[in-house]
């Protein structure tokens, strides 16, 4: 790590909450990018470390990684201007991102890593059944036939486990690492999906590890939908702002339900902030994509030609939602 490196991490330290020395050319910090965790103050997951000729900013929260120079740009965008023009009057072309590669860095840092001891969902007939009849891919889902006893092994949830019962599971997969899951009822129950967060700083997400940040992301009600459109998450629980997870372009996929006041409400708040929505158009009666692929829907070529923002989506809103 060069001298003017070392100055100007020094000079950004203020800005950065729990701020540390490591070791030398080691330091760190809670991550300005996505907050770090919001549940426990002391955690800090950022880090700054040098990489071959260059130095480089990672968080093990959010995933963020980048160049000292566009980490400034982030934290602190007049400090990037001096440090960029002290660069190059050191010999570095001025203003360029200083890009470097993934680093592989040799310091442990704490991460939950769960397993999923469970057998692929296509080894259970009743469950390879259900989905193969959805059109899904049983491969890609867990099966358990304790869901309640299972769930409390790794993550005590469950008081009473004498009416335990069978379900798909739907894994919840962040950094290569398993944070939670969802349970789907194979047979009748009061409640069809049940949410367990074994990391609850986590993001209740699927399919977060798969998508292309730089493109449009497609976030769907849930899974299983998730599954039919390319580049696409699905949010596991209430909205919440995606861009702390590296998402700047979202597209919000609701449930065609012109008449559940729910979806309604969260698609006029989703036009009222300014998103972009996918709007149905009057041809489509089935409620969710899932029942679309099964009527024989391109669901693809659905949602990408019913994308709309600002003024267009409210007017196809307010014709929608009189259908």
């Amino acid at each position: 790590m060069d001298l003017v490196d070392s100055k100007y991490i020094g000079l950004v330290s203020s800005r950065l909450p729990k701020f540390k020395r490591v070791k030398a050319n080691l330091y760190n910090f809670r991550c300005p990018i996505c907050g770090d965790s919001q549940k426990h103050k002391n955690k800090a997951r950022g880090y700054i470390y040098p990489i071959k000729a260059n130095t480089n900013f990672k968080c093990h929260n959010c995933g963020a990684s980048m160049s000292l120079n566009n980490f400034l740009k982030e934290v602190d965008p007049t400090l990037q201007k001096q440090y960029a023009m002290e660069k190059f009057k050191e010999g570095h072309a001025g203003g360029r991102n200083f890009v470097v590669e993934e680093p592989k860095l040799n310091f442990e840092v704490p991460k939950f890593k769960p397993k999923l001891d469970l057998p692929k969902a296509d080894v259970n007939p009743a469950a390879k059944q259900y989905l193969e009849n959805r059109k899904l891919d049983p491969t890609k889902f867990y099966y358990t036939d304790r869901f309640k006893q299972w769930t409390n092994t790794l993550k005590p949830t469950f008081e009473d486990v004498r009416y335990d019962e069978p379900r798909i599971i739907i894994p919840l997969i962040y950094l290569n690492t398993v944070v939670g899951f969802q349970g789907r009822s194979l047979g009748p129950s009061k409640v069809k999906y049940i949410t367990v967060m074994i990391n609850d700083d986590a993001p209740k997400i699927y399919g977060l590890d798969n998508i292309r940040r730089d493109a449009p992301v497609f976030i769907t009600e849930g899974p299983f939908d998730s599954t039919f459109i390319r580049n696409s998450i699905a949010m596991c629980g209430a909205d919440a702002d995606v861009s702390r997870w590296g998402i700047s372009t979202p597209v919000y996929v609701y449930d065609n339900e012109p008449r559940s006041p729910e979806i309604v409400r969260r698609i006029e708040t989703a036009i009222s902030t300014q998103q972009t929505v996918v709007i149905w158009p009057s041809n489509i009666h089935e409620k969710d994509i899932n029942d679309m692929v099964l009527a024989g829907h391109d669901v693809q070529s659905v949602v990408e030609s019913n994308v709309y923002s600002g003024l267009k989506a409210k007017l196809q809103f307010n014709t929608w939602k009189r259908i």
